[in-house]
């Protein structure tokens, strides 16, 4: 029995193939303790099936396999085994895709690390994880000839995965509650921390997909093949048999529209920023987007007019799904779903995810209360590499995970965000959450994006600054305008107290909107 097929005789689970689309089971067969079985067993199953696009590049579920088990003969030659970190270092792509599986089948731990990062982010990163191995781009310039880390090239890794074709590496004994791979947090806010998960986690995920995923899709794979949304979901991959199409890098609109069309695309996930601007060139140059079956705004709710013209163009169920690094699956809402729900939350805990909210003292607040997101689920991290006291802080002592999110509950149990912890500023007294006043202000057909900042000021304490880039750069609203707008949807307080007219946001590695460099940038300014 070849090692492919080594899994695939296990019994299969059982399947309602008449069951609702939300309910519908991954079509893979068998029952695994950590991921590297369920590799093994995807590869088998569904070995025709295509499960990565790139560029004209196409790799099947079968030959990921092989190519992994070449590299991870390679690498384990090399000295690297179980319990070893390897960083990843590459942009997203097929060769990570073969990267992740070929260092997990050996027992060692894949991280990420996004190219995007600064030299001094990336410093951190290597000093918190220690890796035994580096997998880079071609410039090795970081690498000590000296030291104990190993280093491949990525244009080395055609030539290793030619040599050890065939060869059969060790395969890893792996329990369910050994480290699977780390995460590192885009560190906007101070030094990356790497969440880290085991097997445990990253099979969760699978049974937390819902209506985002079935049998056999294919996904415009997310931006960055360093952060949760692909690495802690590469199990839901495999039990789905999931085939993820690679826009190119950097991300463009038109390339990313074109490509949903012309590979027939049944997902799609993207900030809010990025959906903009598919809008935005969908209106300049119509495609085929027919295959869409739901569109995915990941981390923050849709402005209303954005909802509307995505609902009319893709003709697909548009969901809002809340995450974060820590926890990769927490909230989101349901397909059909009225647009107010889109523009005011993020919806509801996904099934087997606990939220609550609670005050500074960890006191759980009543419905319709602001307050600190504490989230319990099954996918969320074990803690942060190497980082023993940030680990303590992240986690109640009843084990719920402080997201360093503030946001309310209703009485239906819909998420609304009010924005990080560090954002809330107090004028006059009062707090004030800028996601709020970013929600009422989302709705003014003058704005096409908006972020909104406090800004210390004499006297009242700090002050809202409302960012906005104007849907037409001719006519910009006035504050004057935005205030009147406001007026009568939150109190007086929250009104915006000053506007700044931006050609654009700057974003983060993420794509998400980037409010500690627009507060720095201001405070240059002035």
């Amino acid at each position: 029995m070849t090692a492919l097929d080594r899994f695939a005789s296990r019994p299969a689970e059982r399947r309602d193939v008449n069951a609702p689309a939300e309910l519908y089971e991954p079509p893979l067969r068998g029952r695994f303790t950590v991921f590297s079985e369920a590799f093994i067993a995807a590869a088998s199953q569904f070995a025709n099936r295509e499960a990565y696009v790139e560029d004209g590049r196409r790799l099947t579920f079968g030959g990921w396999a092989q190519d992994a088990f070449a590299l991870a003969a390679a690498f384990q030659k090399a000295g690297v085994g179980k319990g070893d970190v390897v960083a990843i270092w590459l942009s997203s792509s097929i060769d990570f895709a073969i990267c992740v599986a070929g260092v997990s089948l050996i027992g060692a731990i894949p991280t990420g690390v996004n190219p995007r990062l600064g030299a001094i982010e990336v410093a951190a990163i290597r000093d918190r994880a220690r890796p035994r191995a580096w997998i880079a781009e071609d410039d090795l310039s970081l690498a000590d000839p000296a030291g104990k880390e190993l280093w491949f090239s990525r244009s080395s890794l055609a030539g290793l995965i030619a040599t050890n074709r065939g060869v059969a590496p060790a395969l890893a004994e792996a329990e369910a509650g050994d480290p699977a791979l780390i995460v590192w947090t885009s560190g906007t806010t101070g030094a990356p921390k790497g969440a880290w998960f085991d097997h445990r986690c990253l099979q969760a995920a699978v049974g937390l997909a819902g209506p985002m995923t079935r049998a056999f899709d294919r996904r415009i794979a997310p931006p960055v093949f360093a952060h949760a949304g692909y690495l802690a979901k590469i199990w839901e991959q495999c039990a789905f048999g999931m085939a993820l199409i690679i826009a190119p890098t950097p991300w463009n609109a038109a390339a990313a529209l074109q490509l949903i069309a012309r590979e027939r695309a049944v997902s799609a996930a993207a900030v809010p920023t990025q959906w903009e601007k598919l809008v935005e060139q969908y209106d300049l140059r119509p495609a085929d987007l027919s295959t869409l079956r739901i569109c995915i705004a990941a981390a923050a709710p849709l402005p209303p007019q954005l909802t509307a013209r995505m609902k009319s163009i893709f003709g697909a169920d548009v969901l809002i799904r809340y995450a974060m690094t820590e926890c990769p699956t927490i909230a989101g809402t349901s397909p059909g779903d009225p647009v107010e729900h889109l523009a005011t939350t993020v919806g509801r805990a996904l099934p087997g995810v606990d939220l609550e909210i609670r005050d500074e003292a960890g006191r759980r607040l009543p419905v319709g209360k602001t307050g600190r997101i504490f989230v319990k689920a099954p996918c969320m991290m074990r803690g942060y590499w190497n980082a023993p006291a940030e680990t303590a802080s992240a986690f109640a002592g009843d084990g719920w995970l402080l997201t360093g999110d503030l946001g309310t509950i209703d009485a239906e149990g819909r998420l609304s965000l009010a924005g990080r912890t560090t954002e809330m500023f107090i004028r006059g007294g009062y707090n004030i959450y800028p996601s709020e006043v970013e929600r009422a202000l989302s709705g003014h057909s003058g704005i096409s994006q908006i972020a909104v900042v406090g800004i210390a000021a004499p006297k009242i304490g700090e002050i809202g600054v409302a960012f906005v880039v104007p849907a037409d750069p001719a006519a910009p609203p006035t504050l004057e305008e935005l205030r009147a707008w406001c007026r009568d949807r939150i109190a007086d307080y929250k009104l915006p107290d000053r506007l700044e007219l931006l050609d654009r946001l700057p974003l983060t590695a993420m794509m998400k909107v980037d409010k500690v460099a627009i507060k720095r940038a201001f405070q240059r300014e002035k």
